[in-house]
């Protein structure tokens, strides 16, 4: 695979001519103890003065982390000054329960919805719709958009959506997505640049003229990201098992590791014209500052950052 990058004298430090003008979000996952509770929000302190566009909050498979979902939306958009984007999915829910779910968050102040199909909960089977309840993402998108003037960013599956029977007709979905109303896309993580690139050229002849932000996931644990990439589709590089080999109980050196992996990936996306970047940060900020710090991004000044 040829270089991204153009040739530099060998005495240049990397990432030294980026000049920061990216724009970032960042995933957070609900937390299930007053423990995780508290790393949460300490994430969410370590990262607001990037001056984030939006922070979203993951929901649970079958709508198992709701209201923990609700509950830490609602508290980063109203106490962080941060805007807060909310997941919500169409498993094992009703089109009434699933409205009724997105005036509230209309009604305190959530402007923006992460609108996903969803996956069914583990061991159920395959994804099937609620009887009565909105069959994919589509009709979701289109369903928000009849409740209020929802901001609402979609999955998007550059190396397509389990699913999906082929990688056109994964792509016609995203573009139903769009034509329903979503503002972006957000992509599932991958580790291969052109692999995006290949995606957004892509989406951009079959139509689809929206905002396509990569999703970055530093690797925790290779054993973690095998699982997940098990699930979702994405293609794990040959050399990635070997560079965290010996690792396991080594994780200062395995952060070390996972951040200038990520930190590679995202230069290249950059050098391929790449300007917003969304962060998967697994509720441990420390990897995703450093790689935005690495992509030139620093603090806002306090009156900066978003409100």
């Amino acid at each position: 695979m040829t270089t991204l990058f153009a040739p530099q004298p060998a005495s240049a430090p990397p990432f030294a001519a980026l000049p920061g003008d990216i724009e970032v979000s960042f995933e957070f996952f609900p937390p299930k103890t007053e423990a995780m509770a508290a790393v949460l929000r300490q994430s969410v302190d370590t990262l607001a003065p990037l001056g984030p566009r939006f922070v979203s909050v993951t929901y649970g498979a079958g709508g198992t982390t709701r209201e923990r979902t609700h509950d830490e939306v609602v508290r980063i958009n109203n106490e962080c000054g941060i805007p807060a984007a909310a997941h919500l999915t169409c498993v094992d829910a009703t089109r009434e329960e699933v409205d009724d779910v997105a005036r509230r968050y209309w009604g305190e102040g959530i402007r923006h919805i992460v609108a996903l199909r969803g996956d069914p909960p583990p061991g159920s089977g395959a994804y099937a719709a609620h009887p009565g309840g909105y069959a994919n993402a589509a009709e979701l998108v289109a369903g928000l958009k009849r409740i209020a003037d929802f901001e609402i960013s979609v999955g998007a599956y550059p190396e397509t959506h389990p699913d999906s029977a082929d990688s056109q007709a994964d792509l016609d979905n995203l573009k139903r997505k769009f034509d329903a109303g979503a503002t972006r896309a957000i992509t599932q993580f991958f580790f291969d640049p052109e692999c995006f690139f290949a995606f957004r050229d892509k989406a951009a002849a079959a139509g689809i003229s929206g905002e396509i932000v990569p999703g970055i996931m530093p690797v925790l644990s290779f054993a973690a990201v095998q699982r997940m990439s098990g699930l979702c589709g994405t293609a794990i590089p040959d050399w990635m098992e070997g560079l965290f080999a010996g690792l396991d109980e080594k994780p200062s050196a395995r952060q070390l590791v996972s951040a200038s992996i990520a930190a590679d990936l995202s230069a290249r996306l950059y050098a391929g014209g790449v300007r917003q970047f969304h962060f998967y940060t697994l509720n441990r900020a420390e990897l995703s500052y450093a790689i935005c710090h690495m992509l030139g991004l620093r603090p806002k000044a306090t009156g900066d950052v978003q409100g």
